[in-house]
């Protein structure tokens, strides 16, 4: 069974910092681009970021850039999201997602798997 588990949201003051995880198992993990998505209330789903198989190429939303970093442990089968700096605009439902490839910009339209989101929250 495939599954994605993220994990790592919660409340945070604006400028703080959290890292989200995502879990994988059920699929060879190595094969496969992982990314990251939000979805805030009442707005579409958006890509925050992408890291392709084989660590060859990272995708980030421009408002991010610079705060977040993705990065991936293949030998535990998981990708990180660290938020550095957050703001009350990076409050979303964090969710990650997985397919062959980022297909970045197409905000996870075709990706084959989703785990369940992760809630984070950012005051001001």
């Amino acid at each position: 069974e495939v599954q994605l588990q993220a994990s790592g949201g919660g409340l945070v003051q604006a400028g703080g910092s959290l890292r989200l995880s995502c879990a994988a198992s059920g699929f060879t993990f190595d094969d496969y681009a992982i990314g990251w998505f939000r979805q805030a209330p009442g707005k579409e789903r958006e890509g925050v970021s992408c890291i392709s198989r084989g660590n060859v190429s990272t995708y980030y939303k421009d408002s991010v850039k610079g705060r977040f970093t993705i990065s991936r442990e293949n030998g535990k089968n998981t990708v990180y999201l660290q938020m550095n700096n957050l703001k009350p605009e990076d409050t979303a439902v964090y969710y990650c997602a997985a397919d062959s490839f980022c297909r970045w910009g197409t905000e996870g339209y075709g990706m084959d798997y989703w785990g369940k989101g992760t809630l984070v929250t950012v005051s001001s």
